[in-house]
């Protein structure tokens, strides 16, 4: 796919230029797609925490006491690469220039995940502890700046950047210790919530006839901390580790453009 992608680009840069980019006083509209690779953030952080007493999760452990230790988990990690994709309407300032909307929805799917092991002194060991956690979905509003350079020609670079507020979805979480046949299901770990987000990217615009053009982008999003919901995990001394779910990423995109 990415080599037919970059033979169209080719093939579109040795023949004839087309005037498709931004025109001053002129309107686009772009359809936009990709994939998202975090390359830092933590869904949760790490703690320690004691159990005084493992009944309430499990009648037949009643008495017994044990020591939660659980690590960080990266968004890498527990959900992998997210798709991205979205909608943008720009303006054009002059034939180098444009301001823009951009709408995008990043989702990837639930993930599962040793999240650390719970220390039984009575036993002398570490038992797994595992995490699934439910399907990220954000979505993004930014308003941004596209700087274009050369005045023209077929293919011409761009640097543009965003600034705006991200709403993720609830996010919720299954912890399991299967050696000690103990689970809390569906625990609310993240609420509701907008953050500020922002990213920069460059790449490269390539006409295709007088009206459509292809944008070819990489760059750098940031998502704000996210809001979290500790009326599961408090109880067990884990109320710090949702006190983070910041994300980092580079996305890859291809954008289709429309000028009117």
């Amino acid at each position: 796919m990415q080599i037919k992608l970059l033979g169209v680009a080719l093939l579109m840069a040795a023949g004839p230029a087309f005037a498709a980019g931004p025109e001053q006083g002129k309107f686009s509209m772009s359809v936009l797609g990709g994939v998202d690779f975090p390359v830092s953030g933590d869904v949760h952080a790490g703690a320690v925490a004691p159990v005084p007493d493992l009944g309430p999760l499990n009648p037949a452990l009643a008495g017994v006491s044990a020591e939660l230790r659980i690590r960080s988990r990266s968004h890498d990690q527990i959900y992998g690469n997210a798709m991205s994709w979205g909608l943008e309407v720009g303006y054009g300032l002059s034939d180098r220039s444009e301001v823009f909307l951009q709408a995008r929805e990043t989702s990837a799917d639930d993930g599962r995940v040793r999240v650390g092991a719970a220390y039984v002194p009575a036993l002398d060991t570490e038992l797994d502890v595992f995490g699934r956690f439910s399907g990220y979905d954000a979505y993004t509003w930014e308003v941004g700046y596209r700087h274009f350079f050369r005045d023209g020609g077929r293919v011409r670079p761009f640097v543009a950047a965003r600034l705006g507020a991200t709403e993720t979805d609830v996010i919720r979480a299954t912890f399991e210790i299967p050696d000690a046949a103990i689970t809390i299901p569906n625990a609310p770990f993240y609420e509701k919530e907008w953050a500020l987000s922002g990213g920069i990217e460059a790449g490269v615009h390539v006409p295709f006839t007088e009206r459509f053009s292809m944008k070819f982008a990489a760059g750098v999003n940031y998502i704000g901390d996210l809001a979290d919901d500790d009326s599961a995990i408090a109880g067990l001394g884990l109320a710090s580790i949702n006190d983070t779910g910041s994300r980092v990423s580079v996305p890859l995109s291809i954008t289709g453009r429309w000028d009117f």
